[in-house]
């Protein structure tokens, strides 16, 4: 059960755990019985929805479409890219075997020793491994080019110390991964997303964000180049808020993704990948909550306007409230205020 808190931890005194404070305090999420994990909670999840659709239609309108991939990878592809592998082996979470079965005496269940695996499979960390490989069988010339898919999903990654938004083991994001006939364009496309992120960050959510280059110890484990926005938060330090991924070949090559070039010739085509995910809930909290709790941009938030009639019997204050709801304002109503039934005030 969630912690119930009368007031927040000021920030001056520990920035921390007024973090923590405000999210329970908000309703937006709790610690669940998983260790590393969170419950994103109703209200929580409606603002990441909000962020979701205007994020979806941005990448629909710049020509990219949503499709899914499998949450279960063959340990064998991680294993085709040495710097992915080197970089996400101590963070994989691995499914052993496919079947429980009840203990002997009965108390409970226990893992079936028979149903081990042929091959190992590992729950996604990110899916670059799983899509190339798939890639490859959607393309022969360059005229199957680009391919310019997104996927929203979950994603596990075993981080030892977690916070609740900012880094858990689960987490959901979304995440594009795009290839090309040349290099020009899919650097051209690496940044076009970067500068997506940006706008989000900027003219959406209202978070300060600045946009650069990762260093070689720090770039994505298997990108030629990782591009990131750096969100401004008040304490002064910047965090990490999404990231758009220039591979060159690196995966085309071991997954052998390769097309008939406009000369005949057969070419390894060229990837990019981009990810924004929960964090950027995470980075709103800290961009505008303060010692009152958590304020939220007007177009993210799922409750803009909190309705107290007090004469609602009166001409001209139901139909007030009814203009508020047709120009898209999501209202609140008091309920205990009005003296209203449910079915009246949702008529508002």
């Amino acid at each position: 059960m969630a912690k119930e808190l009368k007031e927040l931890t000021p920030r001056s005194v520990n920035y921390s755990q007024w973090y923590q404070d405000l999210v329970i305090k908000a309703d937006l999420a709790e610690n669940s019985a998983v260790r590393g994990c969170m419950v994103i909670k109703p209200y929580g999840y409606a603002i990441w929805e909000k962020m979701q659709r205007i994020l979806d239609d941005m990448f629909k309108e710049t020509g990219h479409v949503n499709a899914y991939f499998p949450l279960l990878i063959p340990k064998s592809f991680l294993s085709k890219e040495a710097e992915h592998v080197e970089g996400f082996a101590k963070e994989c979470a691995v499914v052993t075997h496919y079947r429980l079965k009840t203990n002997h005496d009965g108390t409970g269940v226990v893992v079936d020793p028979a149903a081990k695996l042929e091959e190992e499979l590992i729950i996604r960390p990110t899916s670059e491994t799983i899509i190339w490989n798939t890639y490859r069988n959607w393309i022969q010339s360059y005229r199957d080019l680009p391919i310019l898919c997104n996927q929203w999903a979950n994603v596990m990654r075993w981080e030892m110390r977690t916070r609740m938004f900012l880094r858990t083991a689960e987490f959901l994001w979304q995440e594009g991964h795009t290839i090309h006939e040349t290099a020009k364009e899919a650097q051209e496309r690496t940044l076009q997303m970067l500068n997506i992120y940006a706008d989000i960050a900027e003219n959406l959510l209202a978070i300060p964000v600045i946009k650069g280059i990762k260093t070689e110890s720090e770039k994505f484990a298997g990108a030629d180049e990782t591009y990131t926005i750096e969100a401004m938060t008040y304490d002064g330090k910047a965090l990490q808020s999404g990231t758009s991924h220039y591979f060159g070949q690196n995966f085309t090559k071991p997954f052998n993704v390769v097309f008939q070039n406009r000369e005949g010739k057969q070419e390894y085509a060229y990837q990019t990948s981009w990810g924004i995910s929960t964090r950027l809930i995470g980075a709103l909290i800290m961009a505008h909550g303060d010692n009152r709790g958590l304020k939220l941009p007007p177009r993210v938030a799922p409750i803009q306007v909190v309705l107290v009639p007090v004469a609602m019997h009166k001409e001209g204050v139901k139909e007030s409230a009814r203009n508020l709801k047709k120009l898209g304002v999501a209202i609140e109503v008091i309920s205990q205020a009005t003296g209203l039934s449910k079915e009246e005030i949702e008529i508002l």
